[in-house]
Formats: structure tokens, C-alpha cells, sequence
């Protein structure tokens, strides 16, 4: 299982919102790209990127950071946040990020999804963020009718899904297990969890179940979990 130190980005700082509430921000760094750096060399195979301004504002806006973020990094980074069509997917890509997260484009355009995937293939990625097993969109803002497991199950296409449970995140009392095992076992594609990852404890429950990746924000940056130990215990 490989470990994603998460940079959430937003007005050109690293910062880390509670339940995605906008107005529960704290700010970890005022250079993403230091701390990016930081994390690679703690050992991090693989960054989490998410451009929350992105998310609010329906198109990307820190593009610039994440290019620097790209150019000074030797290991892949993924990215999600206000991508919703495939030139913004075509523009994300070239600037070298390994792969796109689709959020609220892949519910609303299910086409979309299997457009991108059939140019792009793996390096497209749908974030699920679940609030009550209901798919969320818009940066977390609206709750649709559609539950998780079974849009998860629609995603035919789809090599990788970053299941995220809202009620989880930022909250540091550790990742919504059962939730995440019901996506994995409903589906083939790899599973990334994201949302309340806290201790190691987290780490082996959701190595056990079955998935292929955690997301790790609030508590690397808390000093909750260091990096090097949660890897260790990953693999």
C-alpha cells in the first residue's frame, strides 16, 4: 500500500480545511513548494495534490504552483480540484502531473470520464467524497442522490478511485473503514483512502481491507504520524 502526503492548496498556501468547510482553514505552509520538497525527501513515493480554489471556483487556479511543484520533484503527483473538462485535463497533464482526479465532472459528465479514459488511461483518477455514503460535488457544497458504492460501480473505465468520507476529514479521529471497504469490495479498480487517516492503526485496518493507497493531510503536518513510520507500516 503506498502512503500520499497530501498539499492542499489554496489562495498560493498549504492549508488544510475541517470537513471542507472553507472557514475552518488552517494554513501548514506559505511555500507548498518547500513543503512538497519535504515530503519527498521524508521518503513520500507519490504526492496528493488538491487546488481547493479550484474546487470552489470550478476551474484551477494554482496551476502555476503545481508546474513548480512538478519541475522540482522526482516522484509522481496526482491532481484534483475544478477540473471539469478535457482541456483543463489536456493542460494538467502537460505540465507533467502523472495523474487527474475527477470530482465533480465525473459525476455530472459521466462521458467526460470515459473520454478521458480512453485517451489517457491510467492517469485519470474520480475522487469519490461521500458525506453519509451520498456523493458530494462542488467542493463538498452540494450532496447529490447517488450513493457511493454504486457510482463507484458505474465507473467501468476508471483504473484508480480516491474514496474520501467528508465526516472523516481533518477531524483526526481516524479514516471511515467500513465505508471504504464497501467501495473495494464492490469494484476492481485500485482504492485510495482519504479522510481522518491518523495513526498506524489507521494505516494496517485500511492495508487489510484491501487498499492501495492513503491520503495523509492534517495529521503529518499535527505531527500526528510521521511520514517514514507510516510507510514503513504501508508496506
Amino acid at each position: 500500500m503506498q502512503i500520499l502526503p497530501a498539499i492542499d492548496l489554496r489562495g498560493g498556501k498549504c492549508v488544510n480545511l475541517v470537513q471542507g468547510i472553507a472557514e475552518q482553514e488552517t494554513v501548514f505552509s506559505d511555500s507548498p513548494v518547500e513543503m512538497a520538497i519535504q515530503w519527498q525527501t521524508e521518503g513520500a513515493e507519490y504526492l496528493h495534490l488538491v487546488d481547493l480554489d479550484g474546487a470552489f471556483q470550478g476551474e484551477s487556479a494554482n496551476l502555476h504552483i503545481v508546474s513548480e511543484i512538478v519541475a522540482v520533484l522526482d516522484i509522481p503527483v496526482q491532481l484534483g480540484g475544478g477540473i471539469r473538462n478535457m482541456e483543463q485535463i489536456d493542460a494538467v497533464l502537460a505540465l507533467g502531473v502523472h495523474r487527474v482526479i475527477l470530482g465533480t465532472a465525473a459525476l455530472k459528465q459521466p462521458e467526460l470520464v470515459k473520454q478521458a479514459c480512453e485517451k489517457h488511461g491510467e492517469h485519470i483518477a474520480v475522487g469519490i467524497d461521500a458525506n453519509d455514503g451520498m456523493v458530494a460535488t462542488h467542493g463538498w457544497l452540494e450532496v447529490s442522490q447517488k450513493s457511493a458504492v454504486d457510482f463507484a460501480v458505474e465507473l467501468t473505465e476508471v483504473q484508480t478511485i480516491i474514496y474520501t468520507d467528508i465526516k472523516s476529514d481533518g477531524m483526526l479521529k481516524g479514516p471511515n473503514v467500513e465505508a471504504t471497504k464497501d467501495i473495494i469490495e464492490a469494484i476492481s479498480a485500485n482504492v485510495i483512502a482519504s479522510g481522518g487517516v491518523t495513526s498506524l492503526t489507521d494505516i494496517e485496518r485500511l492495508k487489510k481491507i484491501g487498499a492501495s493507497g492513503a491520503i495523509i493531510g492534517r495529521a503529518l503536518y499535527t505531527g500526528d504520524l510521521v511520514l517514514s513510520d507510516a510507510i514503513n507500516t504501508a508496506q
